[in-house]
């Protein structure tokens, strides 16, 4: 166990914070952390309408910010305010750089303020031309573009409802979920480039548009360029052409106003329709990257994302801090895994959000940026879709940059947002993230309702309301999917539960250790799989593992699948090797029954491990919703392992 942070910020840097000056203009000079975030969620009022005048959110605030319902479902904020995001978003004008793209071709695409608005507006009057209007879904299948971003401000200036999904997915994954909200505006791409391939989309197009009839309008983004032309389909281009040069304009809307529709990952049924308060989420995504992230005016900030990931959501906020969206398309290792910190360096980027398994295999790889470029003004590395283990803290520190901070965030698209996060002011301990973000009252329940002890593992919770909890789901008329989804896992306990698996530590700091719903309980005993995750992907033959209960003669156990480095054999001595470590590191009940060798582990499309899948194929189960796993013939491989018979 680590005795000594791997890193503290200097006083210099904590005085010159976001969260510093925060601190001040609510009158709390110099109160630590811990005192902030006890005020955040005990006076919700007070800390929600400083959190709207510090971010410079344009709008009418009304005369309340918080308004107590009979549970936290019914609590509101800013009932009475009327806002449109894009007069946020776009507050800031000029020549400097608002959005640059690149992508595998190497090609620079920037957008200065000025360009960025006038583009909107085009888009906003092509919309309007094709009757969208107040309340209507325009959706997009496209890459992490420009246009992706310009087509949702566009859609959010009039108040219609934005839903977007990546170009990865299969035709059954796009119908699975824009179907589900009768879109009137399709915009689509011709296909996109990965790892150096080159996949045309236009079959795939012409089977989503046939199942979705409420649509109007189908519009492609020529990203290829030389792909045949869908049929019935109008280019970008050509679409906005007749409404170069018209003026934006902005719909003021309650604070309650849908402003996005996201998806849950689908993998044990069609996907939820998770639909997203506009004045909400804005003041969350403002709160977290000015206060959590310390962004500020003039940043340059990539967080490396699809737009089917709530990460996507999470970066296109960052125009409203005055910073620079950067967008990368393509596969983060291809040519190398140099090539996020080449562009860390290039765009001199300031924060860099990455996941946890792109810093692992880049430990793996032997990637160290360290000696080789220069981050200078990098001052932020984010990390977030699985636990980051101790060994990819350290990584960080000792092979990218040691001044840095590092801060490992968990949240999810339920909230499209973070319960846990970064505190820039604060220490990082290796394997912890650091605080509960400010205004989110988090704790960890054991199984009978009560608050657990430092480093006793239990359900993360959060007992109070927030801005940006859902609106619901789309089509649950009465509420009630939403309610067992997240406020029935205690019984009597009014309290929001989303299926983390977590511990706090004796530094105040938090450990995710996976997914409540992925528990191991050999013997009775709970396990979270990410304590395993980390002991095995510390060991050098292993690129990878996935952990899953199997249903046993009476009981469960314990297996590991493991993707080994090239040229490495599961043989008896590594597999002993393998039990070895995980008993001395963990706990007799912690060493898989049994461990077993694949060439690839099924995951999400945004690169999540599919542990649930997994189980539910091993046991004869039916895996619904296979369009949300990226490589389902995986899962056919471990269903046929001799070693799970």
């Amino acid at each position: 166990m680590d005795t000594a942070p791997l890193w503290s910020p200097s006083s210099a840097r904590v005085a010159a914070s976001n969260l510093a000056r925060f601190a001040t203009a609510a009158d709390r000079h110099g109160e630590s952390y811990e005192v902030l975030h006890r005020w955040s969620v005990s006076e919700p009022a007070g800390f929600w309408q400083q959190v709207w005048d510090f971010t410079r959110v344009v709008g009418e605030p009304g005369g309340t910010a918080y308004a107590p319902g009979s549970s936290m479902r019914f609590d509101r904020f800013f009932p009475d305010a009327y806002l449109n995001v894009v007069d946020t978003l776009l507050q800031r004008t000029g020549a400097e750089e608002a959005i640059v793209a690149l992508d595998e071709r190497g090609e620079r695409r920037a957008f200065t303020w000025d360009s960025l608005r006038a583009c909107v507006g085009a888009v906003q009057a092509a919309m309007v031309a094709d009757g969208v209007g107040v309340g209507d879904r325009v959706v997009a299948w496209l890459p992490n573009v420009p246009e992706t971003i310009i087509v949702m401000l566009a859609a959010a200036a009039i108040g219609a409802v934005f839903s977007s999904t990546s170009p990865d997915f299969g035709a059954a994954g796009v119908i699975d979920r824009f179907g589900q909200i009768e879109p009137a505006l399709l915009i689509a791409c011709d296909g996109y480039l990965y790892g150096g391939k080159r996949i045309e989309l236009r079959d795939r197009l012409a089977e989503v548009v046939r199942a979705l009839p409420s649509l109007r309008r189908v519009v492609v983004v020529e990203h290829l360029g030389d792909a045949p032309r869908t049929e019935g389909a109008v280019s970008f281009a050509d679409w906005i052409a007749p409404h170069t040069g018209a003026e934006l304009s902005t719909t003021a809307l309650p604070f309650d106003h849908p402003w996005y529709v996201l998806y849950s990952s689908g993998t044990t049924g069609k996907p939820k329709c998770i639909v997203h308060r506009t004045g909400g989420l804005l003041l969350k995504h403002l709160q977290e990257h000015q206060l959590q992230c310390d962004i500020v005016p003039d940043d340059r900030v990539l967080y490396f994302t699809t737009a089917g990931w709530m990460m996507w959501n999470w970066l296109a906020s960052v125009l409203g801090s005055g910073a620079t969206v950067v967008l990368y398309d393509g596969s983060p290792f291809h040519p190398s895994g140099d090539l996020l910190f080449d562009i860390a360096e290039s765009e001199r980027l300031t924060l860099l959000g990455v996941s946890a398994k792109f810093l692992d295999s880049c430990a793996k790889a032997g990637v160290h940026p360290i000696n080789r470029h220069d981050l200078a003004r990098l001052r932020t590395i984010c990390s977030t879709g699985s636990p980051l283990s101790p060994d990819g803290f350290r990584y960080v520190y000792e092979h990218v940059k040691r001044d840095v901070h590092l801060s490992s965030i968990s949240g999810g698209t339920d909230l499209c947002g973070c319960f846990v996060g970064g505190d820039p002011t604060g220490q990082v301990w290796a394997g912890e993230i650091q605080r509960p973000v400010l205004g989110m009252a988090v704790d960890v329940l054991v199984p009978d309702g009560a608050s657990a002890p430092a480093d006793v593992a239990g359900e993360l919770i959060c007992s109070r309301s927030f801005p940006s909890m859902p609106l619901g789901f789309w089509n649950d008329d009465d509420g009630s999917r939403f309610r067992d989804a997240y406020f029935e896992r205690f019984a009597g306990r009014d309290v929001w539960a989303q299926g983390d698996f977590a511990s706090w530590t004796s530094h105040g700091g938090i450990v995710v250790h996976g997914r409540s719903d992925t528990t191991l309980n050999p013997g009775g005993i709970r396990i979270g799989t990410a304590e395993i995750y980390r002991i095995v992907e510390q060991m050098p033959e292993v690129l990878e593992s996935l952990v899953f209960a199997q249903q046993w003669e009476g009981d469960t156990r314990v297996v590991l699948l493991v993707r080994l480095v090239g040229g490495t054999v599961l043989d008896v001595a590594l597999t002993e090797r393998i039990r070895a470590r995980v008993r001395a590191s963990a706990t007799p009940r912690h060493v898989p029954a049994v461990i077993a060798a694949v060439d690839d582990l099924p995951r999400t499309r945004s690169n999540k491990l599919v542990e649930l899948a997994v189980a539910d194929i091993v046991h004869g189960r039916p895996v619904r919703n296979t369009e949300a796993i990226a490589n389902p013939e995986a899962l056919d491989a471990i269903a046929a392992l001799s070693e799970l018979r």
